[in-house]
């Protein structure tokens, strides 16, 4: 079953990766919208959940942080981090600049301590204000599953044009302020064999990964239900593996098994 997330504002809910998660969620909540189209993204693959509410103001997006912040406030409740997620592509808002400095004077007013993230898939940071806005937040999590066309191609499935050396490029603008996110997994998709884990895959996007210098890499699984049933989760061993390559090239890392 996909998942879908209310808008603007859900959770908090508990983050593999994050901790106690404030979700925010600037698409709208009745569907899917992203410019990747991922065979293993848990809200489903684009055509099935197609939207028809639009996505929220700008103003309902503050108002409804504002009351929610409030709430936690006088729950005793402190979230770890104010996370940009939901039902796809967040930069795609054409308020997503803005947002991010309500967020941040949000964040700054009722809980100073936690962070502000943005998942983004990095289709849209060749844009100045996506990129300038996602300079200002603290942990800047964007994607890189490969270097590989034809994988990028059969997995992440692009809707338009993506050149992902230009993509790392502009990655590599950011001066280490950007953390990359990878899925690696097993399985086949339309009979075609999906597995990234090997050296064919990974030492290409090692390279990389090494040339961008992120803060951090964030390297994970499938942890819920995807459109496929084909896909398998890569093993510990598997990102074990791939932990140590980076390691071996001084560059921090998470598992997420």
């Amino acid at each position: 079953m996909s998942v879908l997330y209310p808008s603007p504002i859900f959770g908090p809910v508990h983050s593999r990766r994050l901790g106690v998660s404030l979700g925010i969620n600037l698409l709208p909540a009745d569907g899917k919208m992203c410019s990747f189209d991922c065979v293993y993204c848990e809200c489903g693959l684009n055509n099935d959940f197609r939207p028809h509410a639009p996505m929220p103001t700008r103003e309902a997006v503050r108002e409804g942080l504002k009351q929610k912040l409030e709430e936690l406030a006088a729950q005793g409740v402190t979230p770890n981090v104010l996370t940009f997620a939901g039902n796809g592509e967040p930069t795609l808002h054409p308020r997503f600049a803005e947002i991010i400095d309500d967020t941040l004077a949000l964040r700054d007013q009722y809980f100073p301590q936690a962070k502000v993230s943005v998942l983004s898939n990095a289709t849209r940071i060749g844009r100045k204000s996506v990129f300038d806005a996602l300079c200002k937040v603290d942990n800047n999590i964007l994607k890189l599953d490969t270097v590989n066309p034809a994988y990028i191609r059969l997995v992440d499935c692009p809707n338009g044009r993506y050149d992902v050396q230009k993509v790392v490029e502009r990655l590599k603008a950011f001066g280490g302020r950007c953390m990359i996110q990878t899925m690696f997994l097993k399985g086949q998709v339309g009979g075609k064999d999906v597995n990234n884990t090997g050296d064919e895959y990974v030492m290409p996007w090692l390279q990389a990964v090494e040339a961008i210098r992120p803060s951090l890499t964030m390297i994970y699984t499938i942890d819920r239900q995807t459109p496929y049933q084909s896909l398998e989760k890569a093993t510990p061993d598997e990102l074990d593996r791939i932990g140590k390559l980076l390691e071996a090239h001084h560059l921090n890392h998470t598992i997420s098994y």
